[in-house]
């Protein structure tokens, strides 16, 4: 009978002690959320800082917020390729190249040799992404390994601009001008583009492809580790150029985006948008090593990377290149936050 009492106590301090630990595992955050978690928070105590700082200059209208998107639009949709290419354990340096090439397409096609606007924008589309195809071909098929071939990519792209044209092309097509003026009015005198919905559309598409689809679940697999997405069957070459192809058509429409803004196709445009959409993606919380990255979290990269440079703005005695030293700065912090997570985990493993 005492052994009894005694098994029955044992039994229901050890279910006592299973519910404890399933409540504290209720409230614990896994490791890897913690980058993207910690982008989220830093954007919106730099927002209250520049509140406190500049609230009296207009820095808590609105206007001030969605220029956050209209600003940067073209360089959000082009993160959410990036995002992709990144958790794969790739990188790709063509993307501000690509895009430019998208500008030069759009300006020489319309205005110089006079072609359907609406024409020219698909054939953009479908250039940026063929390149991107063709960069994933030459990291599959050949081996090259990923730095090389967007390398590649992005000589070919700048090369290509300037063929075209040496000069800056001004847009004057009716239909391009017509979509790149076009906004919804908010309060505030605030307003959203056509360049804020395409990229929301875009951030969606990502979402859903990363989140719900498996392509996304063979990317997240293909990063973690390629054997053993092989070992499990997955469609590696073509999830690989995949990847690839979808980072090229988001460039190429970020091309189009920035076109929108700007009105003008050039070669030099964009010189150095791989490095600010790189930092984003990464101090959004998505891992240089692949398998952790969200397209969520890359907004907020985005976002941050807005707003510094409103600080400058608001600031107004400050050199535009403190953007870089800011940039730079939180790009080590985050470096150094996933290596420490990766360690941690690596040890957490080594426990059990």
């Amino acid at each position: 009978m005492n052994n009894s009492m005694n098994n029955s106590v044992n039994s229901g301090m050890t279910d006592g002690a299973d519910k404890i630990a399933e409540r504290k595992r209720g409230f614990s955050i896994d490791l890897k959320y913690i980058p993207a978690i910690a982008a989220i928070l830093l954007f919106f105590v730099a927002y209250g800082i520049g509140g406190l700082l500049y609230g009296d200059r207009g820095f808590l209208r609105l206007r001030t917020f969605t220029s956050i998107f209209t600003d940067n639009a073209y360089l959000g949709v082009s993160a959410v390729g990036m995002t992709l290419v990144i958790v794969s354990g790739g990188i790709d340096l063509s993307v501000g190249s690509v895009a430019a090439l998208s500008t030069m397409l759009i300006a020489y096609c319309t205005e110089e040799l006079g072609m359907n606007s609406s024409l020219i924008l698909c054939a953009a589309l479908a250039v940026g992404s063929f390149l991107g195809f063709l960069m994933g071909v030459l990291i599959e098929k050949l081996s090259v390994p990923p730095f090389i071939s967007t390398l590649i990519g992005m000589f070919l792209a700048r090369g290509l601009c300037f063929i075209i044209s040496i000069q800056s092309i001004t847009i004057n097509d009716t239909f391009l001008r017509a979509l790149g003026k076009w906004k919804i009015k908010l309060p505030q005198n605030s307003y959203i583009n056509l360049s804020v919905i395409l990229f929301a559309v875009m951030l969606v598409v990502g979402v859903v492809v990363m989140r719900y689809t498996r392509f996304g679940r063979g990317v997240y697999a293909f990063g973690g580790n390629r054997q053993s997405a092989k070992l499990m069957g997955l469609p590696t070459a073509r999830i690989q150029i995949g990847i690839y192809t979808f980072s090229g058509f988001c460039s190429a429409l970020s091309g189009v985006l920035f076109a929108f803004y700007t009105f003008s196709g050039y070669g030099r445009h964009l010189y150095g948008m791989e490095m600010d959409v790189i930092s984003s993606v990464v101090i959004g919380g998505t891992l240089l090593s692949g398998g952790v990255g969200y397209p969520l979290g890359s907004l907020f990269g985005i976002m941050i990377y807005s707003i510094i440079l409103k600080f400058i703005s608001f600031n107004g005695t400050l050199s535009s290149w403190w953007t870089k030293i800011a940039v730079g700065v939180l790009l080590l912090f985050f470096i150094v936050m996933q290596r420490f997570i990766v360690y941690v985990a690596g040890r957490k493993r080594g426990r059990t």
